[in-house]
């Protein structure tokens, strides 16, 4: 990976809606995932840098991301600005329907951060396409987050445990893995 240190590196939030308040989903790990994804927001904002904002939205009216639901929008600490771009999807990968690809190309973008939510399904899917499609995808492992899971055999699998596993995986196979700080630092 080269040295990201130009201004050409878009900030990506993955499905920051309101659909992950709902208590279905269980307990979730790094509450502060959100505050975390606001200040690099913000700091792109400053650095007048492409900030990229990913919806997921289903035609299912049973789901949480169903496209006519309050749950599908954004959360309010993290709405988007007129100069945003906004992706929606509707499959995990925000790469896969979308122009996603074309935009990153047509902007010169070689490294990508990425944060959002959860780390193991849309982060993690978005980020080892972006590595599969030659990106430098750089995930911030604190601006991201997830949810307790249960096992086939019913055992409950801790959120953290999940988060630290799909991070561990993704860790300089398909992805560089920092956390907030260092990336406010690296850029």
């Amino acid at each position: 990976m080269t040295k990201p240190h130009d201004d050409n590196v878009p900030l990506m939030v993955i499905d920051v809606q309101n659909a992950f308040d709902d208590s279905r989903w269980g307990k979730r790990n790094n509450p502060f995932a959100e505050q975390n994804i606001k200040k690099l927001i913000e700091y792109w904002n400053v650095k007048q840098r492409l900030v990229i904002y990913v919806k997921h939205l289903s035609k299912n009216k049973e789901s949480l991301f169903y496209y006519k639901s309050a749950t599908s929008e954004f959360k309010e600490m993290i709405k988007p600005l007129p100069k945003d771009l906004i992706i929606t999807k509707s499959v995990n990968s925000a790469f896969i329907g979308t122009n996603l690809e074309e935009t990153l190309r047509e902007n010169n973008c070689t490294n990508i951060v990425i944060t959002g939510l959860t780390t193991n399904h849309c982060v993690d899917t978005t980020t080892r396409m972006a590595g599969n499609l030659g990106f430098n995808p750089i995930l911030v492992s604190d601006a991201t987050a997830t949810f307790d899971r249960q096992s086939l055999n019913g055992e409950t699998l801790s959120a953290e445990k999940i988060h630290e596993m799909t991070l561990a995986n993704l860790h300089e196979e398909f992805a560089i893995i920092k956390n907030t700080e260092e990336i406010v630092t690296l850029f």
